[in-house]
């Protein structure tokens, strides 16, 4: 089993959650999404699998590098 954590490539404020952990996921569903200045910008899951944790909630602000979602395949 293979794990990914998702990192943030920009800093930016999470807009919305598309998945709960627990979730299934094929490569490249949504998992969330950030805005930065005023750009709507799609997490994407790496490779199908499961969703194990969120690291992050609505409204949260987050920095370029932070780990945001933790996906097992």
């Amino acid at each position: 089993m293979a794990i990914h954590r998702i990192e943030s490539q920009v800093t930016g404020t999470v807009w919305k959650l598309e998945r709960q952990p627990g979730d299934s996921l094929a490569a490249g569903d949504t998992i969330l999404i950030i805005e930065s200045m005023k750009m709507e910008i799609p997490i994407d899951a790496p490779a199908a699998g499961t969703l194990r944790e969120l690291l992050v909630a609505e409204g949260e602000s987050v920095t370029e590098g932070q780990v945001l979602a933790v996906v097992s395949s």
